[in-house]
C-alpha cells in the first residue's frame, strides 16, 4: 500500500492524505482543515472504491465559485498519485 499527501490550493482544507492499495483502491482518506463532518463522510463513502472512478466523479466540483473544491482537489491528488505510480 502506498501513502500520499497532497497540499491543496483554493480550499479551506490544507492537506489531503490517502493510501492506494495494489489494485488502485482508496483507503484511509483524511482531510486537514475544511468542513470536518462533510470531509469525514467523504472519506467513509470512498473507502475501498476505485481511485480512478472516484477522481472521475469528483473532478470539476466547484465550491462557492472558487473554481475548485475539496472534492475537486481530491480528484487532482488522485490523478497525481496515479500518474506517479
Amino acid at each position: 500500500m502506498n501513502s500520499y499527501t497532497y497540499r491543496t490550493s483554493g480550499t479551506c482544507s490544507q492537506l489531503i492524505h490517502f493510501n492506494l492499495d495494489e489494485s488502485g483502491k482508496l483507503h484511509d482518506l483524511s482531510f486537514y482543515g475544511g468542513c470536518d463532518g462533510n470531509l469525514k463522510a467523504l472519506g467513509l463513502l470512498l473507502e475501498g472504491t476505485d481511485a480512478r472512478e472516484a477522481a472521475d466523479r469528483l473532478r470539476g466540483n466547484d465550491c462557492g465559485g472558487r473554481g475548485t473544491s475539496c472534492a475537486d482537489q481530491l480528484a487532482r491528488a488522485i490523478d497525481q498519485a496515479l500518474d506517479n505510480a
